[in-house]
C-alpha cells in the first residue's frame, strides 16, 4: 500500500528531472566544499561531452517509461539485450576485443532472453518498444561514458554534473510539451509526507545509481558494468515470480530466465578469474 504511492506517480519524465536536479545539487555542493573535483565550465565542455547528454536523457525517459508497461520478470529479461549491444558498441567505438569464452557467455544470456520473451503470455508491444530503446540507450551510455571519463578530460564527476546540467532544461521542455509536467503538478499526494519522502529518496537513489555505474565503468569496462547490472536482476526476476502478482508462468519462460542467469554468472566467473591472474610480461606495456 505504502510503496504503491510512488509507483502510482504518473510522470516518469518529471521524476527524471528530480534525479537530474539532485545530481546537480549534490555535485555542486561537494565541489564547493572540495569533496570532489571536476573542471569549471568553458566552451570546450559541450564538445568533449557530446553525444552523451542526448543518450543520457533518452536512457532516463525510456527507462522510467518502460517499468510500468511490463511484469518485473519480463522487464528483467528484456534488459539483458543491453549486454550484446554493449559488446558490439565496445568493438565498434572503443576497438576492444573479448575472448571466445566471454562471447559465448554473452550469447547464452541473449539466448535465454529470446526463449523467455518468445513465450511471454502477457505480451505488451509498447512495453517491449520502450525497454528495447532503453537497452540501446543504456549500451551507448555505458560505452561513451567509458570513453569520456578520462581524468585528464572531464573525469567521472564532470561527466555526471555536465550531463545533468545540459539536459535538465530540454527535459523540462519535453515534460511540458507532453503534458507530463501538468500531470505531476496535479498529482493528489503532494501533501502526503510519505510520498514526498519517497520522491526525495528516489531522486537521491537515482544519483547514487548513476554514480555507481560510472564508477564501475571507470575501474572495469562498460560490458562488465552491464553484466553486473543484469545479474542483480536475478533477485528482481525470482521475487517478481513469487510476490509481484503479474507473472504468468510457462515452462519455456522459466527455462529462458534460468539460461539468462546462468550465462550472467558464467560471465562474472570468467571476468573475476581473468582479473585475478597475474599480469604476463608485456601486459603493462
Amino acid at each position: 500500500k505504502y510503496l504503491s504511492i510512488l509507483f502510482s506517480f504518473p510522470s516518469p519524465v518529471f521524476l527524471g528531472i528530480g534525479q537530474m536536479a539532485a545530481t546537480i545539487l549534490i555535485l555542486y555542493v561537494s565541489k564547493l566544499n572540495n569533496i570532489v573535483h571536476f573542471p569549471d565550465f568553458d566552451k570546450s565542455i559541450p564538445v568533449k561531452l557530446f553525444p552523451l547528454p542526448l543518450i543520457y536523457v533518452g536512457n532516463h525517459i525510456s527507462g522510467l517509461s518502460s517499468t510500468s508497461k511490463l511484469s518485473l520478470p519480463m522487464f528483467a529479461v528484456l534488459r539483458k539485450f543491453t549486454i550484446p549491444l554493449t559488446l558490439l558498441l565496445e568493438i565498434i567505438i572503443l576497438g576492444k576485443w573479448y575472448p571466445l569464452s566471454i562471447i559465448v557467455s554473452v550469447f547464452a544470456i541473449i539466448l535465454g532472453a529470446f526463449i523467455a520473451a518468445g513465450s511471454d503470455l502477457s505480451f505488451n508491444l509498447e512495453g517491449y518498444i520502450f525497454v528495447l530503446l532503453n537497452d540501446i540507450f543504456t549500451a551507448a551510455n555505458g560505452v561513451y561514458t567509458k570513453q569520456k571519463i578520462d581524468p585528464k578530460e572531464l573525469g567521472k564527476y564532470g561527466v555526471l554534473f555536465y550531463n545533468a546540467c545540459f539536459m535538465v532544461v530540454p527535459t523540462v521542455i519535453i515534460s511540458f510539451s507532453t503534458g507530463d509536467f501538468q500531470q505531476a503538478i496535479h498529482f493528489q499526494h503532494w501533501t502526503n509526507f510519505l510520498f514526498l519522502f519517497q520522491f526525495a529518496l528516489s531522486c537521491l537513489l537515482g544519483f547514487l545509481l548513476m554514480y555507481s555505474t560510472v564508477l564501475c565503468s571507470h575501474y572495469n569496462s562498460a560490458l562488465t558494468t552491464t553484466v553486473v547490472g543484469a545479474i542483480k536482476n536475478i533477485s528482481i526476476a525470482y521475487i517478481g515470480m513469487l510476490i509481484g502478482g503479474d507473472y504468468i508462468f510457462s515452462v519455456l519462460n522459466f527455462i529462458g530466465l534460468n539460461i539468462c542467469m546462468a550465462g550472467g554468472l558464467r560471465y562474472s566467473f570468467l571476468t573475476l578469474r581473468g582479473s585475478s591472474q597475474p599480469a604476463r610480461p608485456g601486459d603493462e606495456e
